[in-house]
């Protein structure tokens, strides 16, 4: 599999978010080599602020919609690590891969002990794969987090490590 074709197609997701003044996140699901679901960080401004709609959750619901398919062999390309949130929605949903680019020092859960959990979790075989595209991932927090204007995670952990590179 073309880790850096499909990372970049959810760099692609990620720009837009991007230009539409989002936290710019992107991911892809590929299944047999071929993006089965797509979709891109929404909410991070606006009227209606949440921490529901992040990109792994919205290619999850859109992934309900498909039958037939062996998750096991779903690799999620993202262009942020995934919190502990998603990573433990994918996980429940059976992803057998996780591709991304650049890390979340201030929520990433991709580094959680899955042995120390209870056996819903400690079973799961999951492979994760980082650093993929991450400076072209890192460019964009770097711009996101550069604007004024956006207030989303402002002087969190992850901007001041993020512009400090």
């Amino acid at each position: 599999m073309d880790y850096e074709y499909f990372m970049g197609k959810a760099l692609e997701l990620a720009g837009k978010a991007l230009s539409a003044g989002e936290f710019p996140v992107g991911c892809v699901m590929v299944y047999q080599n071929k993006i089965l679901v797509s979709g891109r960080r929404t909410h991070t401004t606006g009227k209606i602020i949440n921490e529901i709609d992040h990109a792994e959750m919205v290619v999850l619901r859109h992934l309900t919609k498909i039958k037939g398919i062996e998750r096991e062999k779903i690799t999620l390309f993202c262009t942020l690590e995934p919190c502990l949130m998603c990573y433990g929605a994918l996980l429940l949903n059976g992803i057998g891969e996780i591709v991304y680019a650049y890390e979340d020092v201030m929520g990433g859960g991709t580094s959680c002990d899955l042995t120390k959990l209870s056996p819903l979790y400690k079973n799961i075989r999951i492979s994760i794969v980082s650093n993929i595209l991450r400076n072209e991932s890192l460019e964009l927090f770097k711009e996101f987090f550069s604007n004024p204007e956006n207030d989303y995670w402002r002087e969190s952990l992850l901007a001041t490590y993020t512009l400090s590179q």
